[in-house]
């Protein structure tokens, strides 16, 4: 069974856009291709491309889904590579619900301490704009954005938080 790239986004439950992308990066072999230059999808790849989903819907970084990927087709594996990659996995889980639980936790502080009445003083404001952590200590707390966790120093221009300085 051939199939076109919308028809293996539907198979697999991978958008046709993330298949270009991972062809692209070399996470899955790139396609054949028509002589209208149309890429054509396998049965196999689709499997394949199935995987790489349930293993993003579990949080699986594309490296770490590759290093999965290599132990699937590997027929001589050990088990306990698996096992290791995913107790290293649930590792990284807790530590970031750890610290999604600390963000929240401070953020309820703050609203707490917000009187939220017509006036403008606003201690979560306040303590947005506070370079450092209010005790002019940098922070290192994790930074968020669309695609989740993003490691890294801050952004130049930002106040150590992801959150740029107001002048």
């Amino acid at each position: 069974m051939n199939v076109n790239i919308g028809q293996a986004a539907s198979a697999s439950g991978v958008s046709a856009k993330m298949i270009r992308y991972y062809e692209s990066i070399g996470l899955i072999p790139a396609a054949l291709r028509t002589a209208a230059g149309y890429r054509v999808y396998s049965s196999d790849q689709i499997h394949t491309l199935g995987f790489v989903r349930r293993a993003r819907d579990l949080g699986f970084s594309v490296e770490q889904i590759n290093e999965l990927l290599a132990l699937w087709r590997d027929q001589s594996r050990a088990s306990a590579d698996v096992k290791r990659l995913a107790l290293e996995h649930v590792e990284e889980l807790e530590q970031k619900i750890r610290e999604l639980r600390q963000m929240a936790q401070t953020l309820k502080h703050l609203a707490d301490n917000c009187h939220g009445d017509d006036r403008p003083h606003c201690p979560i404001i306040e303590t947005l704009a506070e370079p450092g952590d209010g005790n002019g200590k940098p922070i290192d707390a994790p930074r968020f954005g669309r695609a989740g966790m993003i490691s890294g120093p801050a952004p130049r221009g930002t106040n150590g938080r992801g959150i740029a300085r107001m002048p």
